[in-house]
């Protein structure tokens, strides 16, 4: 496909894109469970099992031998990332192209159409059939260089003559329904978010002004291996069963913005609060969230929300959303940077301060020695090894009580926190409870 702004050669890098759980626009309901690699977009779920990684960073500062190693990561970190388009543009281009070949009787290669944030931009059809009063065409979506779930997907675009005037619009297979409120597509419906939907409309309007017919139209979008795809976003809990969401507020994808996960944790919270929801459990992965299921049986599926990295936003969301109570469950790594206040926990934006450790260490009784042992590990799950093999066990429950404080600290007050600290064996370490 093909980003035409001034008729030179095509450039398809150029772009934004959406929220509510999103595509990296990613205005949607669905963006996947983004993996540690960081971000929402529909990419792949956050799990604590790379919580070990968490190494000591300072070795790259120190070490020359791995200066043009690190210069080398750098460069390659720099260079920029191939945007991609929404399922709710191929959706858009789709019908126009399905719509123009019915009314020409014509099989269409490509459609052009104007995104939300303003480029033009060209689609490849892949597929185009046309009947006397049906017709369809498939795009395979471009994700760019975001590890988004529908990346490659097939959309189809069915468009019908029926005998009512207007525009009809609904999903097919593999285009989910939304079963829960607070959303912003009503219970019932196709999940095809607004954005997506005028664009839908206005495309199918211009289509038939284009050739003057004021005919009935219904178009319904199809993915075909929708419903497999869906197991990988969250879909399932934002309450849209039987597919994926068709999203995109600005027509791009933004390779794995962290704004598209982010935008996700806020849309699985606005979803607890509408179910009546006033106690959350937000972890950090999926062994967290289940033991944090195993704690809590009787809370509703909607009150387990995984904030991946993003501690802090997260508890603002809550806070802001009237929550009054919140559990966080989480492991070693990440929670040790809690205890500091770091609340943006990911591997690269935070290192582990093995210095803080020890200093907890030594508040719970640990000896001298014991104290530089922690300041040479590799790692804080290394570290809740040692404590719990020399009988430290108030450790973590300081640990979980930094935790509490640097979360409240976070929101100004006006809520409980609890946290609760697992081995990577889902075993408890310790917990404390705070309320503000």
């Amino acid at each position: 496909m093909t980003a035409d702004k001034t008729g030179k050669a095509d450039n398809p890098d150029k772009a934004g894109n959406m929220d509510l759980a999103m595509e990296s626009d990613k205005s949607s309901n669905e963006v996947s469970k983004p993996s540690k690699s960081d971000n929402a977009s529909e990419s792949k779920k956050l799990d604590d099992a790379s919580e070990p990684s968490e190494s000591k960073k300072s070795d790259k500062a120190v070490n020359p031998r791995k200066s043009n190693q690190a210069e080398d990561s750098a460069a390659k970190e720099e260079k920029p990332l191939r945007h991609g388009y929404t399922t709710g543009s191929c959706a858009t281009a789709a019908t126009q192209a399905a719509l123009t070949a019915l009314i020409l009787q014509e099989s269409q290669l490509h459609a052009t159409i104007r995104i939300p944030i303003g480029e033009i931009v060209t689609f490849e059809i892949v597929r185009c059939e046309y009947e006397a009063e049906r017709a369809e065409a498939e795009i395979i979506k471009d994700g760019g260089d975001d590890p988004d779930a529908t990346h490659k997907a097939r959309i189809i675009s069915e468009v019908s003559w029926r005998s009512e005037p207007g525009i009809e619009l609904d999903g097919g297979i593999g285009v989910g329904r939304v079963t829960k409120p607070g959303l912003p597509v009503p219970v019932g419906e196709a999940a095809i978010n607004p954005v997506p939907r005028k664009m839908i409309r206005q495309a199918t309007e211009a289509v038939l002004n284009q050739y003057g017919l004021d005919r009935g139209v219904r178009v319904v979008i199809s993915v075909p291996d929708g419903e497999e795809i869906a197991k990988k976003t969250l879909n399932g809990r934002l309450g849209i069963l039987g597919g994926i969401s068709i999203l995109g507020t600005r027509g791009t994808v933004v390779p794995f913005s962290t704004s598209a996960y982010k935008a996700s944790v806020a849309q699985a919270i606005r979803v607890a609060v509408t179910c009546g929801c006033s106690h959350l459990v937000l972890s950090t992965g999926g062994r967290t969230e289940k033991y944090g299921m195993d704690m809590y049986p009787d809370l509703s599926e909607e009150a387990f929300v995984e904030m991946g990295d993003f501690i802090g936003f997260a508890l603002q969301q809550a806070r802001r959303q009237g929550i009054r109570k919140v559990t966080l469950v989480g492991m070693m790594g990440k929670f040790s940077k809690v205890a500091q206040g770091v609340m943006m926990v990911h591997s690269k934006s935070a290192p582990i301060d093995f210095g803080f450790l020890a200093q907890v260490a030594t508040e719970a009784g640990a000896s001298q020695e014991q104290a530089d042992a922690i300041l040479g590990a590799n790692t804080a799950a290394l570290v809740g090894d040692w404590m719990q093999e020399w009988g430290y066990s108030d450790f973590f429950e300081l640990l979980c009580t930094y935790c509490c404080d640097a979360g409240l600290r976070e929101v100004g007050g006006g809520m409980e926190i609890e946290t609760v600290i697992i081995s990577m064996k889902a075993n408890l370490l310790g917990s404390a409870r705070i309320e503000a």
